[in-house]
Formats: C-alpha cells, sequence, structure tokens
C-alpha cells in the first residue's frame, strides 16, 4: 500500500540548477549576502556569488572542460567551494564532490571511477590530491589549487581571466549534475547519477516546508561534499535566499562562536553534534539564543536527545530521512509542524510515493486507521530518485524493485497521520536467538545516560559462536563507568533479547562526516579482537 504526502505535488522547473537557483534573482536578492566565508572573513553578495560563477565556468571551458565532462572537487566547505561547485555545473559539466578524509588510494578510486578529467582542490590537500591524480594520469596542469600554491592555478587565477560564461545546451532529466559517492559503510563507494532534474526537484521539494526565508543564516558545518549539505545549505539556501556561514570543520567551541558573533538562526545538524549540544556543559556558556530551529539527518536522531536540546536551547528541534541515492531528502517534519513527535522523521515530502514491505514475507503493509503500522523496508519512488550507479548496472538493478521504486535498505513505520519513523539498516539489524534487535534503539538508549558521551551497537559473537548485541561506549569526561554498570542500566529497560551482552569503551566512535557510524569499522575492531 502506497502512501503519500500530506501536501501537494510542487511545480518543478524544468531548468539547470543554476537558473532554478539564480535566473530569479530580483535587485534586492542580488545586494543580499549569500555567503560569509568564516576562515576569510569574506562575505560575498548574491550579485559578487554569481559573477564568480560565471567567471568559473568561463575559465572551465577555456581549460577544455565541456558539457559531460566530470570536474573533481575536493575542498572543505568555503566561499571558494560554492563558486566552484556551481561553477562547473555553469560549465554544462558534472562535479564530483570528494570526501576531504579520503586518503590518496580513496580519491585515485573515485578520480578512475568517475573519469574526472580535472580537480580541484585546496593547498592542505593537496599532497594527497596531486598523489590520486598523477594514479590516474592528471598532472599538475590538469589541478587547480583554490586558496593557490607555488606552481599550480587558483580560483584567483580563474577569476581573474574574467572569462564569460559558455552558452551550454542541458536537457535536465538526463543530464548529470553532480556524482557524489555513496559512503561505503555497507560495501563499496558507488558512484550515484543525479540529474539536473533530481536535483532540482529535490530542492523544489522542500523549498517550503523547511521554512527557511532571507532573513535566516544558516551555519554551514555540513560537508558541502556530502549531498546533505550539498543540497540543504549549498542548493536550499540559496533557492530561499538566505545566507551561508560557512566552516571547515566540526569543533565544539568554533562552531558555538560561531553562532554567536554571526547571530546564525538555523541549524543543520547530524546526531553527533545534537548530542554535544544536549550534553556538553561548553553550551552553557554560550550565546545561541539567536537560533529558532535545527534540522537533524544523516542518521536516525533519538526523540530524547532532540527534546534536550529544545529544552536547553529553546528552539524546536525536527529531523528528516534521505539518502544520496535521493537527492537526498524523502521526508521532512515541516516547519511550525507541532503534531509530530521529536523522534520522527517527518512525512513524505510531495512528488514522491512511499511504500512499506515486509522483508520475511514480501508483502506491502498498509498504513494504520490508527496508530502506528508493522515494521517495513521503506521503498521510494519520484522525480529525486537517482538515475543509477554509474558503470554500475548489476547494482543499479538491484536497487530499484521491478516497478521502478528504490530499495533504501532502511527499515520504517508509518503512523496514521503520515509519520515515518526510521527503526534501522536491514543491514545492520542483530540476530539474537532468532530475534531481530535494532542498534539504534540501544544507541539511543544509552545516551540518556548521564555518563555516556557517545555509543554504537553492533553484532559481536559469544564462546558458543551466537550473534549478541555488543555496545562500544565514550565515557563523559571524570566518569568512572564500568562495564557491568552499562549492561545493568540497559538490561532494566529493555525486553531480555535486547540486553547488552557485551561493553568496550573508547576515546571515540568512528564516524563519517555527516554522522554516520562506521559499524564496518567497530565489527573489524571486534573481529581482530578475537583472533
Amino acid at each position: 500500500m502506497e502512501f503519500r504526502s500530506p501536501f501537494p505535488d510542487v511545480t518543478i522547473p524544468d531548468a539547470p540548477l543554476f537558473d532554478a537557483l539564480f535566473g530569479g534573482l530580483s535587485a534586492e536578492d542580488l545586494a543580499r549576502t549569500a555567503i560569509i566565508d568564516t576562515v576569510t572573513a569574506e562575505e560575498l553578495s548574491y550579485a559578487e556569488l554569481v559573477s564568480r560563477i560565471e567567471a568559473v565556468a568561463g575559465a572551465l571551458a577555456a581549460r577544455g572542460i565541456a558539457p559531460h565532462d566530470v570536474v573533481a572537487l575536493h575542498a572543505p566547505n568555503s566561499a571558494a567551494f560554492a563558486a566552484a561547485f556551481h561553477g562547473i555545473l555553469r560549465a554544462g559539466a558534472t562535479a564530483t564532490t570528494v570526501n576531504v578524509l579520503y586518503t590518496p588510494a580513496d580519491i585515485e578510486a573515485q578520480l578512475r571511477n568517475s573519469g574526472a578529467k580535472l580537480l580541484l582542490t585546496v593547498s592542505p590537500l593537496l599532497a594527497a590530491a596531486r598523489a590520486a591524480a598523477a594514479a590516474v594520469g592528471l598532472g599538475d596542469a590538469e589541478i587547480i589549487v583554490l586558496d593557490g600554491a607555488e606552481g599550480f592555478a587558483s580560483l584567483a587565477d580563474l577569476l581573474g581571466e574574467r572569462r564569460a560564461a559558455p552558452e551550454v545546451s542541458i536537457d535536465a532529466a538526463t543530464h548529470l549534475a553532480v556524482l557524489p559517492y555513496s559512503s561505503g559503510t555497507t560495501g563499496v563507494a558507488k558512484g550515484v547519477m543525479l540529474s539536473h532534474r533530481n536535483v532540482v526537484a529535490n530542492v523544489s521539494q522542500i523549498a517550503e516546508l523547511t521554512g527557511v526565508v532571507p532573513a535566516d543564516r544558516l551555519l554551514a558545518i555540513l560537508p558541502f561534499f556530502h549531498i546533505y549539505g550539498m543540497t540543504i545549505l549549498l542548493n536550499l539556501a540559496f533557492v530561499n535566499r538566505a545566507t551561508l556561514v560557512t566552516m571547515p570543520k566540526f569543533e565544539l567551541g568554533q562552531f558555538l562562536a560561531t553562532i554567536e558573533r554571526h547571530r546564525c538562526t538555523y541549524l543543520f545538524i547530524a546526531p553527533p553534534i545534537a548530542v554535544a549540544l544536549a550534553k556538553h556543559p561548553a553550551v552553557d556558556g554560550a550565546d545561541l539564543s539567536s537560533v529558532h530551529s535545527i534540522l537533524s539527518g544523516a542518521a536516525p536522531l533519538d526523540g530524547a536527545v532532540a527534546d534536550a536540546v529544545a529544552a536547553r536551547l529553546g528552539c524546536r528541534v525536527t529531523q528528516g530521512y534521505g539518502m544520496t541515492e535521493m537527492s537526498p531528502v524523502a521526508t521532512l517534519t515541516p516547519f511550525g509542524d507541532d503534531r509530530l513527535p521529536s523522534s520522527s522523521a517527518g512525512v513524505v515530502i510531495p512528488n514522491m510515493r512511499c511504500r512499506l514491505i515486509d522483508t520475511a514475507t514480501g508483502a506491502s503493509i498498509p498504513v494504520p486507521e490508527t496508530g502506528t503500522s508493522a515494521p517495513g523496508e521503506l521503498q521510494c519512488a519520484g522525480p529525486n530518485v537517482m538515475l543509477g550507479y554509474l558503470g554500475n548496472d548489476a547494482a543499479t538493478r538491484e536497487a530499484f524493485t521491478a516497478d521502478g521504486f528504490l530499495r533504501t535498505g532502511d527499515i520504517a513505520t508509518v503512523s496514521a497521520n503520515g509519520g515515518v519513523q526510521v527503526v534501522d539498516r536491514v543491514k545492520e539489524l542483530i540476530k539474537y536467538k532468532g530475534y531481530q534487535v535494532a542498534p539504534a534503539e540501544l544507541e539511543a538508549l544509552l545516551l540518556t545516560h548521564p555518563e555516556i558521551a557517545d555509543a554504537a551497537v553492533i553484532g559481536a559473537h559469544d564462546a558458543d559462536g551466537e550473534e549478541i548485541p555488543k555496545a562500544f561506549v565514550v565515557a563523559q569526561p571524570g566518569s568512572s563507568l564500568s562495564e557491568e554498570q552499562v549492561i545493568a542500566f540497559v538490561a532494566e529497560r529493555v525486553s531480555p533479547h535486547k540486553k547488552i551482552r557485551r561493553v568496550e569503551f573508547l576515546d571515540a566512535i568512528p564516524k563519517s562526516s555527516t554522522g554516520k557510524i562506521f559499524r564496518k569499522d567497530l565489527r573489524g575492531r571486534e573481529a581482530a579482537a578475537s583472533r
């Protein structure tokens, strides 16, 4: 049984992303501040940003970049990233954004798989980028160092050429805009082919639901190279004429200081930041009164943590759900709608169709008339869903059902009022004595303990080879918390089959830049210890 958004479908512009975002700028809009770079202290108006985008597009075209060519962008958040990213698309090329934490081997794999003809990076990342580029046959002439480095062209050089952007013909439905790579937490990273229409559609679907307005200042801490930061910040902020305040990486003290200094109003975050906002003592000394809303994504956020943040900051805290393959947003809690619990991932966004499928029987799970449905795999269809995986027809076929729905691999429920709640990943469910145990549920419970700063749960094996829930715990500073205390805390609050059976204390939980737990790293650690 399909379920859809409670909101009517929206009109999706049949236009390239650049035109959809910047084509309707008024004189008032052009004068607004588009982006504030906290590292360089540079502030760009919309007029200045568009001028830079056009100049980058012209300079890339002069270097032989043609429509459908792939250009790699390997840099942290900055005003330069914004100009480079949209300049690549304005030239008719496809941007493949590269994780700044990648090793040379990781970068090489993405460059090779994507077929990138040019690499844009920054000087602190140049050594890794240059080694990867050389491995795929790209020389120094094919590397642009945005902030400048001896022997390499820079962004200033591109802008100084003052070239006009080329005239390009873009079929929004088929022309690839971006080629992000999936996180690889459940397998080898794959290039996700997103057309201009995919990306424009997702921005159009969420533009009003998020409630972002021109007066808002959005703190851009989520990495632009990830689809969450790319769509919500680089695209949504601009289409709604808001101001982006960029930070290159998360550090709590700087994060809090930036909110204070620039009076940021709307935060888009991942769960680890929410945990810090709920629990860290430094938050008490910061003036965060400018913040009216926080939206969390990239991984499920426990409702208790969301409520703790809301109470501590005096703002609304909601969450959404999506994945790279959906550009990425699929569900969202509408701005100002307080009917859904804080644990909810929101309602289906306009223009999408969703359904839940029983993973054991393959049967469709009905939406209940009251209460909440049984859990099942969430499957989605809509104009924001990817074209497929680059050069991987087998993976593309596996990702879609015969009738065209994307298999998300996420287990969810839907309530009678349309609220979606993500329970866990299909591949991450722990099977204890035949019972399914969701790591996210136990992680959320562990985070309610006042002496636990962070936690992750995986399936480990006991002496008999039985899979059991094991917790990795980061204790609060000064805590003397023991394994026995953690086990007892959970046992008092869950069904017997969900009990934590083993605990290991860590200094930090390994996570991606967007907050997804690297369970494969924890499983590898567990495997090494058991040898």
